[in-house]
């Protein structure tokens, strides 16, 4: 279990990575961030509306499913929200350089990092 600086320092560890937050989706704050190169109070509030409506829609929809994660590709970025899911109304931002970093590595990095932050 490692708490939220300890959890974000490790997501920048990652080669390609540009910053990483932890955000309640409930109120749209951020609660940490790391790394520089996105508004990531901006991003917080903005992906917050992202992770409502995605939510909103599987409901709508009926399914019986959660979020594993959302992956959003930018011409220059890969940006990955990932939903905690021992931590209701939190989501974990993390934001790559897409030309050094390993989709890969950083979906399964973002997925163990998730498991095991603390508040």
């Amino acid at each position: 279990m490692a708490n939220l600086t300890d959890s974000l320092n490790d997501l920048m560890s990652l080669e390609g990575a540009l910053c990483a937050a932890v955000v309640d989706y409930n109120s749209g704050m951020m609660l940490a961030s790391a790394g520089t190169g996105v508004d990531m109070e901006l991003a917080a509030a903005g992906n917050t509306e992202v992770v409502r409506a995605k939510m909103k829609t599987i409901k709508a929809l009926g399914l019986n499913e959660n979020i594993d994660d959302i992956l959003i590709t930018l011409g220059k970025q890969y940006h990955i929200i990932r939903p905690c899911s021992r931590l209701a109304g939190i989501f974990v931002y993390y934001v790559l350089d897409n030309k050094r970093a390993n989709l890969a590595l950083a979906r399964r990095k973002v997925t163990d990092v998730e498991a095991g932050i603390t508040m």
